[in-house]
């Protein structure tokens, strides 16, 4: 079920300490409210206050189809140290995604992104590929399908910026759309109901900003992230490392 259509949806704290707390975003739900989706009633931020009973502030954002580790300040200071750090690229944030085709063994995407449709921007992603499969299904003109699982570290922040990135050479997101590949999307739901977009955010690393230790916060990709991860044949072994706790 949707979290938009499930009224008791109750958020997974992966960590918590006096000034910080994280939750597993579930895919579909939006970190806030916004006038682009007025039909929804529901939001990390709304969910997570009633569930803790006390204000929380998001100290960074996850798309709406992007599930995994999204961090919040306990309180207004945390929140401007917390905010200052990832303008300053003080946090490592580290992805995983499946993409159509095979892609190189790691590298990197420099290419500018437009704000606003007006402003060019410095955009920058590093990746790596842990592994790789081909399924005999035709498509394209194509006798079979391939895909990739890559993990993706984002060293500047822009706004979809992973997803224009991988679009940009050519090996969109599985069920991202509008950057993705349509005739892409509709096989996988019509052939095995999936319509979620294949990306979750499974890292997060830095200093605390009161204590300053070494925080590392991690996520398990969701069921369905895991059920297409299953079903295209990668190799079971390739996620242990990535999503296994310290």
């Amino acid at each position: 079920m949707s979290p938009e259509n499930n009224s008791q949806l109750e958020l997974e704290i992966i960590y918590q300490d006096d000034q910080l707390v994280a939750i597993n975003k579930p895919h579909g739900l939006l970190v806030h409210r916004t006038n682009i989706a007025t039909d929804v009633s529901e939001f990390a931020l709304q969910l997570l206050r009633d569930q803790l009973g006390k204000h929380v502030y998001p100290c960074h954002r996850l798309d709406r189809k992007t599930s995994g580790v999204l961090l919040f300040a306990l309180d207004e200071a945390t929140n401007s140290l917390m905010q200052k750090k990832f303008a300053e690229g003080l946090v490592q944030k580290k992805y995983l995604a499946i993409v159509r085709g095979y892609t190189n063994d790691k590298g990197i995407i420099d290419y500018p992104l437009k704000k606003d449709d007006t402003l060019l921007q410095e955009a920058v992603t590093a990746y790596k590929t842990l592994d790789r499969t081909e399924l005999e299904i035709p498509f394209s003109g194509k006798s079979t399908s391939r895909f990739s699982l890559v993990e993706i570290e984002p060293l500047t922040g822009r706004m979809h910026q992973i997803r224009k990135h991988f679009a940009h050479i050519f090996h969109p997101i599985i069920g991202d759309r509008p950057h993705g590949c349509n005739k892409q999307n509709k096989l996988f739901k019509e052939k095995w109901n999936m319509i979620s977009m294949m990306m979750h955010a499974t890292s997060l690393s830095f200093d605390h900003p009161v204590n300053e230790k070494e925080i590392i916060i991690k996520s398990h990709p969701s069921n369905e992230f895991l059920r297409t991860y299953k079903f295209l044949n990668f190799n079971l072994g390739s996620l242990s490392e990535i999503i296994s706790p310290d």
